[in-house]
């Protein structure tokens, strides 16, 4: 068996998700564009892993992203020959890999690439001059490559209602869903009382959205704490004033406090699935969200937070929050909602998957997977 990865350069959710279905696989080696070694975890860490021809490309640790163009042709080169079930965990460009015939091929899909699809005017709202020209013409290449290569998929798995419906609508594929897994064990309701701040998590990159969560607590004048980095980070920083502070990477033991303490958890923008919020609900934290993407899986309006409909619009989100200090929300409710989605229940899950469709693929006749 081998896995594929588009790259380790962090432990960001989908490393959470790869590093628990590598825990079934201890030896097989880990095919990924890039990774720099210290930047996942020791159980990532202990497994072969593989890099592609990029890795080795100029500034690639601290650009990596700007050899965007590259990433087909590298993702292809891989030779995989010597494996019958090759596993990937794909947001870019892994489910392009090229599998041997006669191999089958499971993808546990975080979302088709945001960038080149639906959201692409979100991440590159300049859309004039020469550099743009280029831009769109490379993402509407990708586009094409990403049709295409999904055909080398058998099996397809989303995270969320909502990823399946992307993939249905790209890729003109079905998906089974299975949530990502979320450590309840870990994050747990503290014994304290809820703080006077609002907490968002994640990277500062635009779908995110979080311009809107610092203009919505500087209109309420609620303090506001973002735990991430990212190419924007300063930037919200600086917007947000006495009211905002980034906090940066902090330690696992730091955001469990941070999510006990705060009033509320904010998510902003549209979301493939949304781990922060199942961990806030786990800590026993409601949460404020748009109503749209993978949310939905999780949060029932009035039962586990509230649910704004106007994206875009801080003011929308500053009167959820204003509404949530006024509905009274039960804790062991949002607690028993976040258990729906402990770490149990995804081995579970998507070993029953995996073992259905490696069932299926022995049986079949020779060719027929084509």
């Amino acid at each position: 068996m081998a896995l594929v990865h588009d790259w380790l350069t962090g432990m960001r959710g989908g490393e959470k998700v790869l590093e628990l279905i590598a825990q079934d696989f201890p030896e097989a080696p880990i095919h990924t564009l890039f990774h720099f070694r210290g930047s996942v975890s020791p159980e990532l860490e202990a497994h072969p892993i593989h890099t592609s021809y990029l890795q080795h490309a100029p500034l690639a640790k601290g650009h990596y992203r700007s050899y965007l163009p590259l990433f087909p042709k590298a993702i292809e080169s891989f030779d995989l020959s010597p494996f019958d079930l090759v596993l990937s965990t794909s947001h870019c460009v892994a489910k392009g890999v090229i599998v041997p015939a006669g191999a089958h091929h499971v993808c546990y899909c975080h979302t088709p690439m945001r960038y080149a699809w639906d959201q692409e005017k979100v991440y590159f709202p300049d859309d004039r001059g020469l550099v743009a020209w280029l831009r769109r013409r490379v993402l509407a290449r990708l586009r094409r490559w990403d049709v295409a290569s999904a055909s080398r998929v058998d099996t397809f798995i989303a995270n969320s209602t909502h990823v399946a419906k992307r993939i249905e609508r790209y890729y003109g594929r079905s998906a089974e869903v299975i949530h990502p897994p979320i450590d309840i064990d870990f994050f747990t309701p503290g014994s304290g009382a809820s703080g006077d701040y609002c907490l968002a998590v994640g990277s500062a990159v635009p779908y995110k959205r979080l311009d809107l969560a610092v203009a919505a607590c500087q209109q309420l004048g609620i303090e506001l704490r973002i735990v991430g980095g990212g190419p924007s980070a300063q930037a919200l920083a600086n917007r947000g004033g006495t009211t905002t502070r980034v906090l940066g990477r902090v330690t696992d033991e730091e955001l469990r406090d941070l999510y006990r303490g705060a009033r509320c958890y904010l998510l902003p923008g549209v979301e493939d699935f949304g781990m922060g919020t199942v961990e806030a609900l786990a800590c026993g934290t409601p949460v404020v969200a748009l109503a749209a993407g993978g949310v939905l899986d999780v949060v029932e309006d009035g039962r586990h937070g509230v649910l704004f409909q106007e994206e875009g619009d801080h003011h929308a989100l500053a009167a959820a929050i204003d509404k949530l200090g006024k509905t009274r929300l039960n804790q062991a409710g949002l607690r028993s909602r976040a258990e729906d989605f402990s770490v149990q229940r995804f081995v579970t899950d998507f070993r029953s998957v995996l073992d259905h469709e490696l069932a299926a693929a022995e049986s079949a006749p020779e060719g027929s997977l084509d």
